[in-house]
Parts: C-alpha cells; sequence; structure tokens
C-alpha cells in the first residue's frame, strides 16, 4: 500500500495557548479556509478548558477535536486529571498522548503512555502516540534505540485492530520549537524505520495502512517536501498551528 492509499492527518497542537475567546476566533477562521479540503483529516487540539466550545464551533465542519493529555482511569480521586469520557464528552475523537514535552517536564513514561492508549482505545478515541529522540540520542547515534523504546513500549499489547485506530507522531525533540527541522530525508529515514517496527510486530499488511505523522517545526514553507515523502503521512503542527492562515496552507500542503 502506498503513500496515496493512506488519508494524510493534520493535526494543530495550541499547548498551553488560547483563552476560550482566542479559541473560537482562531477556530471560526480556520473553518472558513479549510472548509473546502477534501482528502485530509484536519484536527485542532485546544486545552481543556475550550474543548467543547470549540466542539461546538465545528461540529459541522471537516475539522475533529483532539486533546491533548489524558487520564488512564475514568472517575475518581485524582484532582487536576482528566478522563476519557471526560473528553469524549466534550466532543474529541482523538487525544495526543506522550508529547516530548509531557515525557520532558511532567514525567511520562512508556509504561503511561501504554496504559492511556489503552484507555483511550477503550473509550473509542484515537490515540496520536508521540515518539522520538533527543539531540543527545541523534548526536550519539541513539535515534532507532530511542524510537524503538518509544514504538514498542507506547503500543505494547495493542491488537492490530486497535494498532489501525492509532496514529504515531514521529518528533525530533531538537526540532520542536528550535526552528530547526528535520530534512525531507532525515524524516522519511525514521518514518520508514517506524513502519520496519510496525511491520516487525505485526505484518506488512498492518504497517503499510498505519499512519505516521512528523511534528518538529512544520511550517507552510517546509510542509510539502516533507509529506511528499513515501513514509510522512502527514504533520503534527505546533507553533504554525496558532495562526488560520498558515495551519490551513499547511492542511492545503497535504492534500495530494
Amino acid at each position: 500500500m502506498g503513500r496515496t492509499m493512506r488519508t494524510p492527518i493534520i493535526a494543530g497542537n495550541w499547548k498551553l495557548n488560547n483563552t476560550i475567546s482566542e479559541a473560537v476566533a482562531l477556530t471560526t477562521a480556520l473553518k472558513d479556509l479549510v472548509a473546502d479540503c477534501a482528502g485530509v483529516e484536519i484536527i485542532v487540539a485546544p486545552t481543556f478548558t475550550a474543548l467543547a466550545t470549540v466542539s461546538d464551533i465545528i461540529r459541522d465542519s471537516n475539522i475533529r477535536l483532539a486533546a491533548q493529555d489524558v487520564y488512564w482511569e475514568d472517575s475518581g480521586a485524582f484532582t487536576g486529571e482528566v478522563s476519557a469520557p471526560m473528553l469524549k464528552d466534550a466532543g474529541c475523537d482523538y487525544i495526543i498522548i506522550g508529547h516530548s514535552e509531557r515525557r520532558q517536564y511532567f514525567g511520562e513514561t512508556n509504561e503511561s503512555v501504554n496504559q492511556k492508549v489503552k484507555t483511550a482505545l477503550s473509550h473509542d478515541l484515537k490515540p496520536i502516540i508521540c515518539v522520538g529522540e533527543q539531540l543527545e540520542d541523534r548526536e550519539a547515534g541513539r535515534t532507532e534505540t530511542v524510537i524503538e523504546n518509544h514504538v514498542s513500549g507506547g503500543t505494547a499489547g495493542l491488537s492490530s485492530a486497535q494498532l489501525l485506530s492509532s496514529i504515531i507522531a514521529y518528533e525530533p525533540v531538537w526540532a520542536i520549537g528550535t526552528g530547526k527541522t528535520a530534512t525531507p530525508a532525515q524524516a522519511q529515514e525514521v518514518h520508514s524505520y517506524i513502519r520496519k517496527l510496525l511491520k516487525d510486530a505485526y505484518s506488512a499488511d498492518v504497517a503499510s495502512q498505519v499512519r505516521i505523522q512528523y511534528g518538529g517545526s512544520v511550517k507552510p514553507e517546509n510542509a510539502a517536501e516533507l509529506m511528499s515523502q513515501p513514509d510522512v503521512d502527514g504533520a503534527l503542527v505546533g507553533g504554525a498551528s496558532l495562526q488560520a492562515e498558515s495551519f490551513a496552507e499547511i492542511v492545503k500542503s497535504a492534500i495530494l
């Protein structure tokens, strides 16, 4: 199965940005700009406080909603956490899990990522499972070791059907918010390796269907070239998703 058989998927991770009113303005503008975009899946990931409001705005549009994290218990004495049933109730279809910032600042591990992935899937929410190496890993030649660790740890115990409901996002940590971007060839090399890992763990057929996004300083200027690579199936966009025009340009560049 070639890239043309996998629908590109562009997700905007707003991180800790946008009040509810700012989220309304951004989403309303974006909805108009991408209204005619077909053949691409479009996702926005606001903060928890804006999810339900944004969900109302995009209800009859081609934009889908993601949360930026989830807790693995459905309810209980877990102050400050948000559960999968709550996110589904707020209108989410996707959850970003294991973003490098969650790993770096908040102690996320492969084990907690795996628990969260399984919880999301059990509630028919699609996880966007983030994997990626630090600069020192790449410079020491440990990129594949780190990627294998993240991929195998994050997807441990998933059935083929569950994996096919998941998205992998490769985010070289050295390229997030730094202005550095992996070259298209560097991105393709790691995406191809991830697909090989999935082929070895599952099958060639399953691996060929899983979508693998690239995340790391994606901009309108580099998006088309990155996504022209055979194993790059979309983008997890940070800063450029905070302006409707730039995010819409990236969405359009993904349309085959």
